[in-house]
């Protein structure tokens, strides 16, 4: 009786893929100093300057808080301007450059921004529709911001004359109402001095006719012999 070939096999281990790390966004506090301090170093950024503006700055980080790059987003005039990016790992922007683009995003919403500026010229901000700024352009450009720096990249994000013009009309809305008002106050008040002048009329006639009543219908004494 012939034995049934078989063969021994080795187990085979099963690789996983190493899941990505999960980043996050939020603004930066005064405990990521040390870190910002590392990645401006590296870019070779003005570190004592950017350090006074640390608030200025978002961050994203991971699941145990450790930053891994940042952007600047200063505000003037209802203007943002978008600076400084630096990474600890440049492999990482793909995920980490969006979620600094919500989080300036919604800064921006919230404070009524305008126009937004920047001078790093990388494509995801093109892509977000930053523009090469026209000298037209350029003039709107906050004078904190050095105008004669070149490559400045701009986005609009609300029409300025439009809004503009809405306050201008506003503003005449708001003139013609206190013009409005004092008239009506005016014409109000002279309501109540009539009104005063007439109650005081007719109480005055009433005491008038209350005299002459009394002085009519009391008997008078005898007249003497």
């Amino acid at each position: 009786m012939s034995e049934l070939p078989f063969e021994f096999t080795r187990p085979v281990s099963i690789i996983r893929p190493m899941s990505s790390p999960v980043y996050h966004a939020r603004r930066a506090h005064l405990d990521d100093l040390p870190a910002l301090k590392a990645l401006w170093e590296t870019m070779r950024f003005p570190t004592a300057d950017l350090e006074k503006h640390l608030t200025d700055f978002q961050v994203v980080h991971d699941a145990n808080q450790q930053v891994a790059g940042a952007v600047g987003f200063q505000m003037a005039q209802q203007h943002g301007r978008i600076h400084s990016e630096a990474f600890g790992d440049f492999g990482i922007t793909d995920q980490a450059r969006p979620l600094l683009w919500t989080r300036i995003q919604a800064l921006s919403t919230n404070h009524g921004i305008y126009r937004l500026w920047t001078q790093e010229h990388v494509p995801f901000w093109i892509q977000n529709g930053f523009q090469p700024a026209t000298p037209n352009i350029l003039e709107k450009l906050p004078e904190v911001w050095d105008r004669t720096q070149p490559d400045w990249l701009t986005l609009q994000l609300k029409d300025e004359q439009a809004i503009a013009s809405l306050d201008k009309e506003f503003a005449m809305f708001v003139e013609s109402e206190k013009g409005r008002s004092a008239e009506v106050l005016s014409q109000a008040q002279t309501l109540k001095t009539v009104l005063l002048v007439f109650t005081g009329l007719i109480i005055l006639a009433l005491v008038v006719g209350a005299i002459y009543v009394f002085v009519t219908h009391v008997p008078r004494g005898s007249s003497p012999r």
